[in-house]
């Protein structure tokens, strides 16, 4: 089940367990822009990633680059990490189906816990903007960096990594 919005309302769905609550803590100092964590990505290389590493074995991957034409866009799920996909500053398209949906294409797990399928044309489409978060499950295929016009729109973003197994609630 994905989950879109502002920080707020995402987090408030999500922040139960301490990884989801430590990556959500980094994406809103990724989103103020007086913090170091704003200016980092701010800096990134046009077609650059850079790894940070983050509590309960998450990870984000700061990034920039120009968004793409939608038919160079590929569908992609992953099996052992929760995407949260934060647009930093820019705009892009993001395509999102369950991955019954999907037929696969080519399967990277468990080395990079990627997979991709073949092109699939009814997907719900989000418009993603500068602060909004967007959270994939691994049901979630998701096909993001989409240009939201005829040219695509340099977009810097976070993609934060939280591990299916520590993403459950706390206990009590």
């Amino acid at each position: 089940m994905a989950v879109f919005g502002s920080l707020p309302t995402v987090r408030a769905q999500l922040a139960a367990s301490p990884a989801f609550s430590a990556a959500f803590d980094y994406v809103a100092r990724c989103l103020a822009p007086d913090s170091e964590e704003h200016r980092r990505i701010l800096r990134v290389e046009t077609g650059a990633t850079e790894r940070v590493e983050l509590p309960h074995g998450a990870f984000a991957l700061e990034q920039a680059y120009v968004a793409k034409p939608r038919e160079q866009g590929r569908w992609e799920a992953h099996r052992e990490y929760i995407d949260i996909q934060v647009i930093v500053a820019g705009r892009e398209l993001m395509e999102l189906t369950d991955t019954g949906n999907l037929a696969v294409d080519e399967d990277f797990t468990p080395e990079r816990d990627l997979i991709f399928f073949k092109p699939y044309a009814n997907g719900s489409t989000l418009v993603v903007e500068t602060g909004a978060v967007a959270v994939f499950f691994p049901i979630d295929a998701h096909r993001p960096s989409l240009a939201a016009g005829p040219q695509g729109d340099l977009v810097r973003k976070t993609v934060v990594k939280v591990p299916v197994s520590a993403a459950a609630p706390a206990s009590a």
